[in-house]
């Protein structure tokens, strides 16, 4: 029996969309809080619209935040989940845990490159971490910090021990969905983003369908 893969949309900058999603049972809602990305969600919505989103999922995405910033934003915009996707140290992590609304729930981003090493020492550091972490995320290492589109070898991830429950992320897409089943350890999540877009944070709603309905046939088999 396959794992039953929950998915994530991350990116989101529309209403309409984010309405549609949430019809679509998506289980996570992603909104990026990095100015320097081109799906920034403040510059489409405001943090009381995105408080006001009925939904039990929602994900704020920070890059090597502020502290008190994260802290604040997550309050004003309701925010479920913090993704954690720089280079926060486990003492950042700790405090960022001691000082949020103890219902928001930390995922840790591993970005992954080519060195099987650099990934379980990643895993290493935040082992420590394990009862102030949800779930980790592997994604595709980049210098911009993600929505590169790339997939980064998953074969990685049969090679590693992983403590916690994660989500993959990083141009996962229709082509190469079938691949999944290749990973050992499966994720309890797929993070899609740029790959369903029409443009950075305009989602193409028809291939998110096509991708929910390809999943639903994978998790029934």
């Amino acid at each position: 029996m396959e794992s039953q893969f929950q998915v994530k949309v991350c990116g989101l900058t529309k209403l309409n969309q984010i309405k549609e999603l949430i019809d679509l049972k998506v289980d996570f809602l992603g909104f990026i809080f990095y100015e320097k990305s081109p799906r920034y969600v403040l510059n489409y919505l405001s943090l009381e619209q995105i408080s006001e989103i009925n939904h039990q999922a929602k994900v704020g995405v920070f890059v090597n935040e502020d502290l008190a910033k994260i802290i604040e934003i997550s309050g004003q915009a309701d925010l479920n989940f913090i993704q954690l996707h720089g280079d926060e140290t486990e003492e950042f992590i700790s405090e960022l845990k001691q000082k949020l609304n103890s219902k928001i729930a930390i995922i840790k981003v591993i970005r992954v490159g080519s060195q099987k090493s650099e990934v379980i020492n990643e895993i290493q550091k935040i082992s420590n971490l394990k009862s102030q972490i949800s779930n980790l995320l592997f994604d595709t290492d980049s210098k911009a910090f993600g929505g590169t589109g790339k997939t980064f070898d998953w074969n990685i991830l049969n090679d590693i021990k992983i403590p916690i429950p994660y989500f993959l992320s990083g141009g996962i897409s229709l082509e190469n969905i079938h691949q999944l089943s290749t990973i050992n350890h499966q994720p309890i999540a797929l993070d899609i983003n740029s790959k369903f877009e029409i443009e950075p944070g305009n989602k193409d709603l028809e291939k998110i369908k096509e991708f929910i309905k390809l999943l639903k046939v994978k998790n029934s088999m």
